[in-house]
């Protein structure tokens, strides 16, 4: 019986070849585009600000040391959605928001994946739009592609009333199959043609979103996502932590 062949390596150089057709980049935000869960360094802005207890932070600091070492779960996915609303139920959009350009400023920045930063960057040169679609908050993810330049954002959204919190989600979480419609219905409102866009995730969970899009690239796959690229010749990006030090040092002395 012959092994599977190696997922085929992506081709940056392709990435700038412009096309006229009108396509998206579609990334997944948490350890693709970032390492880490953006939530939980939220939850430490939350914290900081008194917004949340020692002891709720504490459950953000072991569930954010699982979420690195084996990926996004089921009771990754419950603690997302419970403890945003935990950080945010009272606030307003305004706080909340106010708050997230300060995570992403302290924290978030010095997080992101330079190689998939990169890759992004040049979908946007060749003229694709570029969208997060991501299971966490609307604003977080807003704030994100606003810092990065990227075309816009499709998160979590959770409820508010007059502009205040409620503790409640307003359509669930954009997750799976639920963010794979997001996706399609951003494509169709952005008039793309599906077999031409690109989506970029490490979890299993985006299975559905990567089959969507003609051009499916898995980005530090879990073990599961891995085995599926392998079978399917999904290009497959691997990064090391030493590439976001590497970046550091280099924006310093520039």
């Amino acid at each position: 019986m012959l092994a599977p062949r190696a997922p085929a390596q992506l081709d940056s150089a392709h990435l700038s070849e412009a096309t006229a057709t009108r396509a998206i980049a579609f990334f997944d935000v948490d350890n693709t585009l970032m390492r880490g869960a953006s939530l939980y360094h939220l939850g430490i802005g939350a914290w900081r600000r008194r917004m949340i207890s020692g002891r709720e932070i504490l459950s953000f600091v072991w569930k954010q040391a699982r979420f690195i070492a084996v990926g996004e779960n089921g009771v990754h996915l419950a603690t997302v959605r419970e403890r945003a609303l935990e950080v945010v139920v009272g606030h307003t959009r305004a706080e909340i928001t106010v708050l997230s350009r300060e995570i992403f400023d302290a924290r978030l920045l010095r997080r992101l994946w330079p190689e998939t930063v990169a890759v992004a960057r040049a979908h946007l040169a060749a003229g694709r739009e570029v969208w997060l679609v991501s299971a966490t908050a609307q604003e977080v993810a807003d704030v994100i592609a606003e810092r990065l330049g990227l075309t816009g954002a499709v998160g979590t959204v959770l409820e508010a009333v007059e502009g205040v919190y409620t503790g409640r989600l307003a359509d669930g979480v954009c997750h799976g199959d639920r963010k794979a419609r997001a996706a399609g219905t951003r494509a169709v409102a952005s008039g793309a043609d599906l077999s031409h866009c690109w989506a970029y995730s490490d979890s299993r969970n985006d299975i559905p979103l990567l089959n969507l899009v003609g051009n499916p690239v898995v980005v530090n796959p879990d073990a599961r996502l891995h085995r599926y690229a392998v079978a399917r010749h999904w290009p497959v990006m691997r990064m090391k932590r030493g590439s976001i030090a590497a970046a550091a040092r280099a924006s310093k002395k520039r």
